[in-house]
């Protein structure tokens, strides 16, 4: 098995603005490729929303892909893990 495909476990932590369809949104970039997350915990707190996103074993060279798809989605305000989960596998 490559470097690049090597499982690691990932933990995407996002502060968004609430909104209908956010979390439909944030489960996207792991459904096109194929992922399943091992956890999702969400809750709102006024106008935002705290989610963590987790899996115990996603291909290492997929992870700055979904993490930089995540910051992209619309009314995430800030985003955390993925890329240090990388530099830590």
């Amino acid at each position: 098995m490559s470097e690049h495909n090597h499982l690691v476990s990932a933990r995407f932590v996002l502060l968004a603005e609430a909104s209908p369809g956010l979390l439909s949104r944030l489960l996207q970039p792991l459904a096109k490729r194929d992922l399943v997350p091992d956890r999702v915990m969400a809750r709102r707190q006024g106008e935002a929303m705290h989610v963590e996103i987790g899996l115990d074993a996603m291909p290492a060279g997929m992870v700055h892909l979904v993490a930089g798809n995540l910051a992209q989605v619309v009314g995430v305000m800030e985003l955390s893990g993925g890329q240090d989960v990388l530099r830590a596998a």
